[in-house]
């Protein structure tokens, strides 16, 4: 995005991701990488204590900030209400593990926390609609958490509505319904896709956007284009190269 020429530092946007379990370190650090390619000023990234130091060795400039424990846990709550307090948009989801006391810690985050919220994998259940009701948030549901949430696909439309958030659901054609009650579609990508990251890199980069002030329909509209013409775009895999057909 544009940026005033008389801006300063964290006039930019600020980004907080909360994410990860102690057996995934990726979702979180996808979706921090994608915010910080938005142009985002500030990332600030909270995560397992275990991960901690893989998380710097990423990028010079997340600023780190460990869970108590190697898993999400009431302690953490505070702390992390405090970060929330100090950004322009989060992530939360990404990697976080689905035992009760994780749940019952993501739904206190999402029901206290006042700056707009991108909720993403773990943050999406039953009770997600209930909890972001009214909030500026955005659900980025795949058809498969979708359905764990209770919503039908011909339903999504009327939810967002109803809920007063955004819902983006993802797929070879990406449904973005808004609380206006406008659907917008994005076509494109390929089963390349389905790999694991590209969601968590698809919610740092919506959150990113809207950090940077845009609003949350045109942030996922952008953000599902972009995600799905990387998709798209040619790489090099280790079969190519050994016989050259990359060239």
């Amino acid at each position: 995005m544009e940026r005033s020429p008389d801006s300063h530092k964290t006039e930019n946007g600020i980004v907080a991701v909360i994410g990860g379990s102690q057996t995934m370190h990726g979702a979180p650090l996808f979706s921090a990488l994608a915010a910080e390619a938005s142009g985002v000023d500030l990332i600030f990234l909270a995560l397992p204590r275990c991960h901690a130091e893989t998380a710097k060795n990423h990028s010079l400039n997340f600023q780190i900030h460990p869970f108590a424990g190697d898993e999400i846990a009431e302690k953490d709550i505070e702390k992390l209400l405090q970060m929330l307090a100090t950004v322009d948009a989060a992530v939360i989801g990404p990697g976080l593990s689905r035992t009760e006391q994780s749940q019952k810690v993501i739904q206190e985050l999402i029901e206290s926390a006042q700056c707009p919220l991108v909720l993403d994998a773990s943050a999406l259940q039953p009770w997600t609609g209930a909890a972001a009701r009214d909030k500026q948030a955005i659900l980025t549901p795949h058809l498969g958490e979708l359905e764990r949430m209770g919503i039908a696909p011909e339903d999504v439309q009327k939810t967002a509505r109803s809920l007063g958030v955004t819902i983006h659901v993802k797929g070879h054609t990406d449904q973005i319904a808004s609380p206006d009650g406008i659907l917008r579609a994005v076509d494109g990508g390929n089963a390349g896709l389905t790999v694991g990251g590209t969601g968590d890199a698809l919610a740092g980069l919506i959150c990113g956007l809207i950090a940077q002030r845009m609003s949350p329909a045109d942030a996922c509209v952008i953000a599902s284009n972009v995600i799905k013409k990387a998709g798209d775009a040619p790489i090099f895999c280790a079969a190519d190269m050994r016989t050259g057909r990359g060239e």
